[in-house]
């Protein structure tokens, strides 16, 4: 009698001791892959304990809401760059300051530098640049291709100077657009050099004004029916 009660309480803790080993496991989750679907003790399905997080593989560049403002920025752009490097070369050889002919050969070369790039982020970005450049440009062309000289110098510096001011502007904004889009990045990066083309722009402006004044006051004429004593 007193051996088979021994027996009997033998074999009940080692079925106790089987639970409990069991309920750690399930707990444990050491032998349920990632994924896939956890079992309790008691047989039942708890579902998969791994829970997909947030798809982040969409910038916030790809939300519609942001795109119209970025394509409107890129066609400006393109039509400035391309009107910067005709009125560049203009000014490469009409201009009658050595340093006006100095900036009109460095905004040929910037901007065609920068209309480059502007392309391919275009691209990337799915945008259709506009091919020539507005009647608002070809307008400035046409009125400086008739000036020379002095006139010519100031008429294409009053320009440059307006036209940076409003490029930085855009610029700035466009480059602090949310999300990772190509256009986005090509802002940001060609922003410098428009700060350096209006920081130049301003000093040309400026000598060449400070120029014209000195030159005018030098070759002012006599009123009509004055005389000199000499």
């Amino acid at each position: 009698m007193g051996f088979t009660m021994k027996l009997a309480a033998t074999a009940g803790g080692v079925l106790i001791a089987a639970g409990l080993s069991a309920q750690m496991t399930g707990s444990s989750g050491a032998s349920n892959p990632s994924g896939a679907e956890a079992t309790t003790s008691s047989g039942q399905t708890t579902g998969r304990s791994a829970t997909p997080g947030p798809d982040t593989s969409r910038s916030a560049a790809d939300n519609p809401a942001n795109m119209p403002a970025l394509k409107t920025f890129a066609m400006k752009a393109a039509d400035g760059g391309m009107a910067e490097v005709e009125l560049g070369r203009l000014a490469a050889q009409k201009g009658s300051n050595d340093r006006v002919k100095q900036f009109g050969q460095k905004m040929v070369d910037d901007h065609t530098r920068a209309n480059d790039n502007l392309k391919q982020a275009a691209g990337q970005a799915g945008i259709e640049l506009p091919a020539d450049t507005s009647a608002k440009h070809k307008q400035l062309v046409q009125k400086l291709s008739g000036m020379s000289g002095a006139a010519f110098d100031k008429a294409y510096m009053d320009a440059m100077v307006k036209d940076h001011v409003e490029d930085v502007a855009e610029f700035e904004k466009a480059s602090k657009a949310p999300g990772n889009s190509p256009i986005r990045t090509f802002a940001a990066s060609t922003l410098p050099t428009l700060k350096e083309h209006l920081q130049m722009a301003r000093e040309i402006d400026s000598e060449v004004k400070g120029a014209a004044a000195r030159s005018g006051a030098g070759s002012a004429k006599p009123a009509p029916g004055g005389t000199h004593s000499y």
